[in-house]
């Protein structure tokens, strides 16, 4: 049995793919998802093969979703859900580690076949973004790598996937409580995560902590 969630903010394509799925005897919907978080925590929960994950979405989107996914359950496959006007983000979500497209105008008939690909161990990229990537590269506009290696250059100041979530946090300028609630830990650890945070960006409070990851651009990094 393939175990599968489903990540989307649109209610009506959550209720889609799993009516789809339902359908196949080899598959179980085990979890749905609105935003990134909820994401994460039901991987967490239930482990499964295979997460269907939206690239925009509320709280947290499919691209840094995927990263602390791969980070944690690097046994867990990612198919992104995307579109043509989604290119930039299909190359950044393809580098941090996701194993597959699908364009949500696809063919209901599709969804279940190229989930098992995926999960077999394959990549899966249609053809249609598949030509325009490789266009993309053949004429030079965009290399291949072009998104990791502007990620590597820029600066990340040593702070680990969860460290970024909770400064993401700060800077929209939620407390410890709300930090605490959005990310599903205690308020201690949320200080303990602040605490690091600090350090590493070299400040001693939020204000300078939030100035330094706009100046820096830090979340154009995630």
């Amino acid at each position: 049995m393939i175990k599968v969630i489903i990540a989307d903010d649109q209610d009506l394509i959550r209720g889609s793919l799993r009516i789809v799925l339902r359908g196949e005897k080899d598959f179980e919907v085990v979890g749905v998802a609105s935003n990134g978080i909820e994401a994460i925590e039901l991987c967490k929960q239930h482990q499964p093969h295979v997460v269907l994950m939206d690239i925009h979405m509320p709280e947290m989107d499919g691209i840094e979703a995927t990263r602390y996914i791969k980070q944690y359950l690097p046994n867990t496959r990612v198919i992104m859900l995307t579109t043509f006007h989604d290119m930039d983000y299909v190359r950044e979500a393809l580098a941090e580690g996701a194993e597959g497209y699908l364009l949500k105008a696809m063919q209901p008939e599709d969804l279940a076949s190229s989930i098992r690909v995926v999960h077999n161990g394959d990549m899966l990229i249609p053809q249609e973004i598949a030509k325009i990537m490789v266009s993309e590269w053949t004429s030079g506009v965009v290399s291949p790598l072009k998104t990791k290696k502007e990620k590597d250059r820029r600066p990340h100041f040593g702070l680990t996937a969860r460290e970024l979530d909770v400064l993401r946090l700060l800077v929209s300028g939620k407390d410890n409580r709300e930090i605490a609630q959005g990310l599903y830990l205690t308020e201690g650890t949320v200080k303990n995560y602040i605490s690091a945070i600090y350090s590493k960006l070299e400040v001693s409070d939020r204000i300078h902590a939030a100035l330094k990851a706009r100046e820096e651009n830090l979340f154009e990094t995630t």
